[in-house]
């Protein structure tokens, strides 16, 4: 079955940012509230900066330090208020796919010496789960036209490409590297691909 989404409610959310509109999304694929938060006129526009965004309870709410995920969600944002248009969409997929739950036992896994990828494998889990279906239908739906994705991850790239989105442009998105998320972003550059600077070895 083809998957669908409706556009069930758009609201005004004035942030810390800058002003968005909320929309709210039912789909056929899962139960999960997926959102997209779009500040200015994107449909028909190219270029269009967007984050794909997936949920990060511990970082985007707690601001945890063990990920970069809280930090990347306030710099994307800003970055779409400066520019003046954009799209920040918010999938529901907490862990990489894998839920918070098991997140969290991932999390004491790390903390026995496993890195992110293999903390997630002896769970029995792939090391990364996430699906970008909605977030492509997301798109089509706002009518953007062609996009720069916020991203540091290539296969982010990829997997919206191979969805039929036009992807013009990648804008990085570094945050600041600390002892605390030193091994979690060590872990993207050197087994998941990720795009980022890391301190010289000294």
């Amino acid at each position: 079955m083809k998957a669908t989404i409706e556009d069930k409610v758009q609201t005004r959310i004035p942030t810390k940012h800058g002003e968005f509109i909320l929309h709210y999304y039912s789909n056929s694929l899962d139960e999960k509230e997926h959102v997209a938060f779009v500040k200015g006129e994107v449909a028909g526009k190219d270029n269009v900066p967007v984050r794909i965004h997936s949920e990060c309870f511990t970082g985007d709410v707690l601001g945890s330090r063990r990920c970069d995920c809280g930090e990347q969600l306030d710099m994307a944002l800003d970055l779409i208020n400066q520019t003046g248009f954009g799209v920040l969409i918010y999938m529901r997929q907490e862990g990489r796919g894998i839920g918070l739950l098991k997140k969290l036992q991932a999390y004491n896994l790390q903390d026995q010496g496993l890195d992110t990828v293999d903390a997630n494998i002896k769970l029995g889990h792939l090391a990364d789960e996430r699906e970008y279906d909605i977030a492509a239908l997301i798109l089509n739906s706002l009518q953007v036209h062609s996009i720069a994705l916020i991203t540091n991850n290539p296969q982010k790239i990829d997997e919206m490409t191979m969805l039929g989105i036009q992807v013009n442009d990648r804008i990085p998105i570094e945050t600041h590297i600390h002892l605390d998320n030193l091994g979690y972003l060590k872990t993207k550059v050197e087994r998941m691909r990720h795009i980022l600077k890391m301190p010289d070895k000294k």
